[in-house]
């Protein structure tokens, strides 16, 4: 088992920006790939980005990339997502989670142990 808590979500004006953090503990951190994801109100979960287990590796959705960054320390347990220049777009609950299957890291499906979620509401 891994135990993910999120935190860092909050309310920011348009063009602000938030550091979200999430801290794992249970098994082996550093097994794991991490990921992002939101969910909007009356819309479905959807990736946002990931990192492998040495955080050389990232990827983003289309609509965060070159504004938000995913990151990890191992020796932490933490995986962290900066998010720049905020948009209203942005607005949801946001969750970590981690994934053994470093095949398939774009998919909620892929991933075993999910946060609890933090909201991010950005204001126009």
């Amino acid at each position: 088992q891994v135990q993910l808590v999120e935190s860092g979500g909050g309310l920011v004006q348009a063009g602000g920006s938030l550091r979200l953090s999430c801290a794992a503990s249970g098994r082996t951190f550093s097994n794991y790939y991490m990921g992002w994801f939101r969910q909007a109100p009356g819309k479905e979960r959807e990736f946002v980005a990931r990192v492998n287990w040495s955080n050389d590796n990232t990827r983003y959705a289309d609509s965060v990339k070159g504004r938000f960054t995913i990151s990890r320390d191992n020796a932490k347990n933490t995986v962290y997502l900066q998010m720049n220049s905020l948009v209203p777009e942005d607005t949801g609950i946001y969750y970590c989670a981690a994934s053994g299957n470093p095949y398939i890291t774009t998919s909620s499906s892929a991933y075993d142990y999910w946060g609890q979620g933090t909201q991010v509401t950005v204001s126009s």
